[in-house]
């Protein structure tokens, strides 16, 4: 059981996941969490499972060894602000904020306390997150300390720093993405025989076993996708049909789409 006491700035869906995952996991208890949000009524039921919680990021990070940032790109300015001045070299930063780099993090609170970046998805909360992670040459030594906790909740990439825009796009959004997939297949469901409900549990358990197999076996998709077509069979036709309307294209341009997006979110309201 780890002793770390955590700080949480901006626990919101993103930071709510993180904290039920990693007390899922079994190495920490609510008590090691401190959570803060500017509307404490939404974090009614987390203090009553046990959890710390307050508005006050100042007096939140007091006595952290490990701060994460959670707030939206709009709101990170004016947290650290907040907490300039207030941080210690022997406290770790994780910056779970899209757009911003840890340079521009350091520009207002100063290059003291390190700072890693990470950038989850929801899905932390069931500990299957695909969590990227990323930071400047001289925090390096922190990296192993923050894969750690991550791989408790999910699996985890070390990446260039320049990359997160693009692991944003992908992994954290593409959460969003692949649950639009799974409804349109359920719809179709839906369309062809079965009822809604019905529908939805065959798509969501297909789309598990799917990305199971790639995993389990280490293969890539077309080659799972060639042991399920047969000249002239209903599968290749379904396929080809999805093609001939755009489904790869417009997934690949979503995902691409959303890369340029969160480039600019941190920017856009300096």
């Amino acid at each position: 059981m780890s002793k770390t006491k955590i700080t949480i700035i901006g626990t919101g869906n993103l930071g709510s996941s993180l904290v039920k995952g990693l007390v899922d996991s079994g190495k920490y208890k609510p008590e090691q969490f401190t959570l803060t949000r500017r509307n404490l009524l939404k974090l009614d039921s987390l203090k009553e499972q046990g959890y710390h919680v307050g508005n006050n990021n100042v007096d939140a990070v007091k006595t952290a060894d490990i701060i994460f940032l959670a707030v939206l790109p709009q709101k990170i300015n004016s947290v650290l602000e907040e907490l300039k001045g207030k941080l210690k070299p022997n406290q770790l930063v994780v910056s779970l904020v899209t757009g911003i780099k840890v340079s521009e993090i350091e520009a207002i609170i100063g290059n003291k306390t390190p700072i890693v970046r990470a950038m989850p998805n929801t899905a932390i909360s069931i500990r299957e997150s695909m969590t990227c992670i990323a930071t400047t040459p001289s925090n390096q030594k922190y990296i192993p300390q923050v894969v750690e906790m991550f791989e408790l909740v999910g699996e985890t990439a070390v990446i260039n720093e320049e990359q997160m825009t693009s692991a944003t796009a992908l992994c954290a959004c593409g959460i969003a993405f692949f649950l639009r997939a799974i409804r349109a297949a359920s719809q179709g469901g839906n369309e062809i025989d079965f009822h809604a409900s019905e529908a939805l549990k065959m798509a969501a358990q297909t789309a598990k076993g799917a990305a199971s197999l790639l995993i389990a076996n280490h293969s890539h998709p077309e080659d799972e996708i060639d042991k399920v077509t047969s000249p002239k069979g209903c599968t290749i036709a379904g396929l080809n049909e999805m093609e001939h309307n755009g489904f790869s294209s417009s997934f690949i341009k979503g995902i691409t789409i959303s890369a340029k997006q969160a480039k600019g979110l941190y920017n856009e309201n300096k």
